[in-house]
């Protein structure tokens, strides 16, 4: 063997792998020179019956990408600058009407306590002055004309109406058109003089990260919609704003409660100007309509689409509802939802080149894994400790180190498992996948009780260090006190020095892939003195 630095691959059976080490332990950065490949799964204990992990490839498509909010070109930047003084003027009548409607809604608010019941006429004819003015909004916007195509189906009819959504300019159309009820987030009442006015469409909050908020919010939907003195029900499905040319993924809301729903649909023209909202901040994009002459806006109320029978499911109503929104936009439409945009964000804050590379089209993420939003993000901010490189990808140091492992053959084989590509590094996509399915296991959560029971939780109720390094000494060859250590203040987060069970699970939740550490692997042998170790 001349080489001690080489991967060795001698005549043995298939299940066997030598892998030669620096021989120098001396040194702290000593650490294996070659990638090893994963000789098996290190997670085929908790009952992964499908090989390799498989990860879809990323797609190219940014659904909230806005490529054209900037002034770009001598003629754009000729008009926005005689059109300055017109910018002003509609300023002042944005203003004006703004206040003319705050003031009228306060008025048809005044004194009024029984907002679970529909509105009042006499308080529904003072907000028809709001909604003029909303009206006078839109033009100081620039919207000067507004393009139909169909009519609005009877409220009778169509109790609920969906659309797409492109921008903040939909909401004050459909207030002004048809003064809907619409579902928003709770944050929205929160907002200076609009809150009052979405007070008034009595709307209905959801706190989008709350199971119990949703189902609240559905039962609500359900409730207005089955009373013809309510208004209709207006829900943006995607749940956020797009740029308009795909749609992304629809929440069940609005197809729970198995009424008929009037789709419609809103475009906006535009050569030099995208009036979509997505990554463009309101002023910006305030300014950009300002300072246009003239900007085009469509609706389209498509034909009523109601249920099937009793039998169809919320899922195949939202299939057909979507597939018809979808074919007269001549769109697609993708697995994202408003988890990408927290994905983006979080990705931009941390200055990272390419923010729209974080995205992994989270409504399919959910759907195969269950994992919520909160907890993807929470994936992200491990993954960006891990400093990944200007094109998103870790490599293998920067791996361990945030998950307290030192180079060893389990610590290859998990690395190797979600470097799908064998390629040395990996993405965020692989790594959120990857931990994802684990914790997918059908055997993830007993292997976590068993393992804090075999650590000597289950006489104390809490584990301490020396049974923590006991428990892992068979899988983690020639560690050090420190380095055991560090990874023993990975689940000891109050530094007390003990582990109890709550933050021994939570953290095995946090680093599912650490779940290695504490189930059967392949037997480990080391020849002491030549630097070999023998995986059987």
């Amino acid at each position: 063997m001349a080489d001690h630095t080489a991967l060795t691959s001698p005549l043995l059976p298939s299940d066997h792998l030598i892998l030669t080490v620096d021989s120098d332990s001396s040194s702290a950065s000593s650490t294996a020179t070659a990638t090893v490949s994963p000789i098996s799964n290190p997670f085929a204990t908790l009952g992964f019956s499908g090989g390799e992990l498989t990860v879809p490839p990323g797609i190219t498509v940014d659904p909230f990408q806005n490529n054209k909010a900037g002034i770009d070109g001598v003629y754009e930047w000729v008009k926005t600058i005689v059109c300055i003084p017109l910018a002003l003027v509609r300023l002042v009548i944005f203003g004006l009407c703004l206040a003319i409607g705050y003031v009228a809604t306060k008025l048809a608010l005044y004194r009024w306590r029984d907002k679970e019941n529909p509105m009042p006429r006499w308080r529904s004819g003072i907000m028809w002055v709001t909604r003029i003015a909303a009206r006078f909004i839109l033009f100081s916007f620039g919207y000067h004309w507004i393009k139909r195509k169909g009519k609005p189906a009877p409220r009778e009819v169509a109790p609920i109406i969906v659309s797409n959504h492109v921008s903040y300019i939909e909401p004050i159309f459909y207030f002004y058109e048809l003064f809907a009820t619409i579902v928003a987030s709770e944050s929205h009442d929160s907002i200076p003089f609009v809150g009052t006015i979405i007070r008034a469409m009595q709307v209905i909050y959801v706190n989008r990260f709350s199971p119990s908020s949703r189902k609240q919010a559905v039962r609500e939907i359900k409730r207005r919609a089955s009373c013809d003195r309510f208004p209709r029900v207006l829900l943006f499905p995607e749940g956020t704003t797009t740029n308009g040319r795909n749609l992304i993924s629809f929440q069940l809301g609005a197809f729970i409660p198995g009424y008929p729903i009037q789709p419609i649909i809103v475009r906006y023209p535009h050569v030099h100007f995208d009036q979509s909202w997505g990554n463009v901040s309101l002023g910006q994009l305030m300014f950009r309509m300002f300072t246009q002459f003239h900007n085009f806006f469509e609706v389209e109320y498509l034909p009523v689409i109601s249920p099937l029978d009793d039998k169809e499911t919320a899922v195949h109503f939202r299939k057909r509802t979507s597939h018809a929104i979808a074919t007269a936009l001549n769109t697609v439409q993708t697995g994202h939802s408003y988890g990408d945009i927290m994905l983006h964000m979080r990705a931009q804050e941390a200055k990272q080149e390419n923010p729209s590379g974080f995205m992994v089209e989270m409504a399919k993420v959910e759907s195969l894994f269950h994992i919520s939003s909160l907890e993807a993000v929470d994936f992200l901010d491990k993954f960006l400790a891990m400093n990944p490189d200007p094109s998103g990808h870790v490599q293998y140091r920067g791996f361990l180190s945030v998950l307290r492992l030192r180079a060893c053959p389990l610590a290859e084989k998990i690395f190797a498992f979600i470097d799908v590509e064998k390629c040395g590094k990996i993405t965020f996509k692989q790594f959120l996948y990857g931990s994802a399915h684990v914790m997918k296991q059908p055997g993830f959560c007993q292997a976590c009780e068993i393992a804090f029971a075999e650590c000597g939780g289950a006489v104390k109720g809490y584990i301490v260090e020396e049974e923590f390094r006991d428990s892992i000494q068979s899988a983690l060859l020639s560690w050090n006190e420190d380095e055991v250590h560090r990874l023993f203040l990975l689940f000891d987060e109050d530094k007390d020095e003990k582990v109890y069970k709550e933050d021994f699970l939570s953290c095995l939740r946090r680093n599912p892939l650490l779940i290695a550490l504490f189930t059967p692997q392949p037997e480990l042998k080391e020849s002491c003195g030549n630097g070999v170790l023998e995986i059987v």
